[in-house]
């Protein structure tokens, strides 16, 4: 299975233009370290609906992995997960939670993750360091779960354990 993902900027400076995306970047190159073909980075300004339809947009027929950076904070305009909750069917709670646990700051983060069709969203931080350290709690279990969600079976990762040998 091909290992493809796509980011989404989420912020009011780097739309604008006043400010330098570093977070997209960084994660680009992460992923593409660890196999993944990144076709798609977009910029889209803080607010529900446009991060809503961008979000709808890129997951529509993706089967693969959608990171959002930024909005995920405290600051009123930070609403990305909200925007991502209209969207997923279904949460994935220990990815976020993963997330967090990396960092004294997770705490601050109010990311979410979950699926729509077979696309997976990951919501992270918008600084590079942050987005980063989210990437990397989770980037381990994304091929497994991108191949749940395309075939719906897996062989389990052989460290884990357990009992059977496919994931159901």
């Amino acid at each position: 299975m091909a290992l493809i993902a796509k980011i989404l900027t989420v912020s009011d400076s780097v739309f604008a233009g006043t400010r330098v995306d570093g977070a997209s970047p960084a994660l680009a190159a992460r992923l593409e370290l660890a196999g993944f073909d990144v076709t798609d980075r977009r910029v889209i300004s803080d607010g529900v609906d446009p991060v809503f339809n961008a979000l709808q947009e890129m997951s529509d027929d993706f089967a693969g992995l959608l990171l959002t950076t930024g909005g995920t904070g405290f600051s009123p305009r930070d609403v990305t997960p909200e925007a991502t909750l209209r969207l997923i069917d279904r949460e994935a709670p220990g990815f976020a939670e993963a997330m967090r646990a990396t960092s004294p700051y997770g705490a601050l983060s109010r990311s979410r993750c979950g699926t729509t069709g077979r696309c997976l969203i990951v919501n992270t931080p918008g600084s590079p360091s942050g987005a980063l350290e989210s990437l990397e709690a989770i980037i381990a279990l994304v091929p497994h779960a991108l191949e749940l969600l395309d075939s719906g079976t897996s062989p389990h990762p052989p460290d884990t354990g357990g009992r059977t040998t496919t994931s159901s």
